[in-house]
């Protein structure tokens, strides 16, 4: 019996690419959060014109930060409502500083088994520069974000396993979630 397989992570971690190549082995839906998301957004009074102004103010740090209500609904909308898949979160949907925001995804993912955190490497200062340099990240004054996913708990609190993808191909990172989860791919 398949259940929600969850794919967290940093922008950049491989979220997307390894849960298209999971869902094809596994012959499930793939549910990709960077395409729902905004739907779920609109239900609760996402204001596009507001994140416009907040990201042209205070880049994208400003514009993440306005999202993380909305990223947190959208978690608990999805996961009431796709079954059986695997589920490749936005980077930010598994973040949160805001307590009762981190509690609320929590809650969802908590009965989840299969909650993946996919990391380069599990040095954090190899993890960042790999992330930038597949990023093109480039300094402009305010913080990079994906230090930010690194280095606050929320990840490693919410998953079940973590996975490290350095010089590792997709497929073979794939395989080796298979393995973790017991379908029997040996790498």
């Amino acid at each position: 019996m398949v259940l929600n397989i969850i794919l967290i992570g940093p922008m950049g971690a491989g979220k997307s690419t390894i849960g298209e190549l999971l869902a094809n082995q596994l012959g499930i839906s793939q549910c990709s959060m960077d395409e729902l998301r905004w739907g779920y957004y609109q239900e609760i009074g996402y204001d596009e014109e507001l994140a416009k102004q907040k990201r042209e103010t205070g880049g994208l740090w400003s514009i993440c930060q306005y999202w993380k209500p909305f990223e947190a609904y959208a978690v608990e909308r999805l996961l009431s409502e796709h079954k059986d898949c695997v589920i490749d979160f936005g980077a930010g949907h598994s973040v949160y500083e805001d307590t009762s925001l981190f509690q609320r995804v929590q809650k969802v993912l908590e009965p989840l088994p299969y909650v993946i955190l996919l990391l380069p490497s599990p040095d954090l200062q190899e993890s960042l520069q790999i992330l930038n340099d597949r990023n093109e990240y480039i300094s402009d004054g305010t913080p990079n974000i994906n230090e930010h996913f690194l280095r606050h708990p929320s990840n490693y609190l919410l998953a079940k396993f973590t996975v490290y993808t350095k010089d590792k191909t997709p497929q073979e990172i794939c395989n080796e979630i298979l393995d973790l989860l017991g379908y029997g791919y040996k790498t």
